[in-house]
């Protein structure tokens, strides 16, 4: 893992009608590895997620990618510097097979458009529909979803539905994946597999994934650092051992100090 910075994040701050989703939180993520951030529900984990990925918009601070700033870039500008992401409300579209919507996440890589690209019948297009076809099915084979491939997204479980929102993110061939709540809705099984695959995807694929989960076996089992906070501001960082004894975040998650 890199110690240069692929992000840096400083004073962010942002609130919503008068509540305070985040105050001053600051935090660098060297490129490459597994970063995860932790805390409580309603902690500011979400936010800072929207935060980067243009969804939010922060009253204070900033974020800065590769050393350029995109504290007020909008979605499909963060999109386009290869910063891709995952949601914990999936948008899959349900009627459309698993390759369509894995189809969908190679759009900054065409010249026509998102749903052009994927359903266009011009022959002018030809060539780069079988290109892109080609890259889905790449991911689609490395994320073992060929069998549902052809299968509408929407009749497929939950747990297999994560991971075609997960592949959908993978065909952008982003450099910082942020995956949040990557293993909700899984089954024991389903998130043990998932662990080895967000380590392939960093180690094999060289992307810098950034982590928002409440399990906290698969967090301490995969990540290089963790950022804990609570109520909107970061209260630890460090290793997931330092984190797992840190006084803070034991007091945040058992309300009580962490024995000696």
């Amino acid at each position: 893992m890199s110690s240069l910075p692929i992000l840096r994040v400083k004073g962010l701050s942002i609130s919503f009608g008068g509540l305070r989703a985040l105050k001053d939180v600051s935090f660098e993520v060297g490129e490459g590895g597994i970063f995860s951030i932790i805390g409580p529900n309603g902690a500011g984990k979400t936010t800072i997620f929207n935060c980067i990925g243009g969804q939010c918009r922060p009253d204070a601070g900033t974020i800065h990618f590769r050393n350029k700033e995109i504290t007020r870039f909008k979605p499909h500008r963060v999109a386009s510097l290869k910063i891709a992401r995952t949601f914990q409300n999936m948008g899959l579209f349900p009627q459309m097979t698993v390759l369509e919507n894995v189809l969908v996440g190679r759009h900054i890589h065409t010249s026509g458009g998102i749903f052009k690209a994927a359903f266009t019948l011009n022959r002018r297009c030809a060539g780069e529909e079988i290109a892109q076809r080609r890259a889905a099915d790449g991911v689609i084979d490395l994320l073992d979803l060929t069998p549902v491939r052809d299968k509408p997204a929407g009749g497929l479980p939950y747990g297999t539905k994560k991971l075609v929102e997960l592949a959908r993110a993978m065909a952008m061939k982003p450099e910082l994946l942020l995956l949040d709540e990557p293993s909700g809705g899984m089954n024991i099984r389903e998130r043990e597999e998932l662990k080895g695959r967000i380590k392939n995807i960093a180690v094999s694929m060289d992307i810098t994934v950034i982590v928002v989960e409440h399990d906290m076996n698969l967090v301490m089992d995969i990540s290089d650092m963790v950022l804990a906070v609570n109520f909107g501001e970061k209260i630890a960082q460090g290793t997931p051992e330092e984190i797992r004894r840190h006084p803070e975040v034991v007091r945040a998650y058992l309300g009580k100090e962490a024995k000696k």
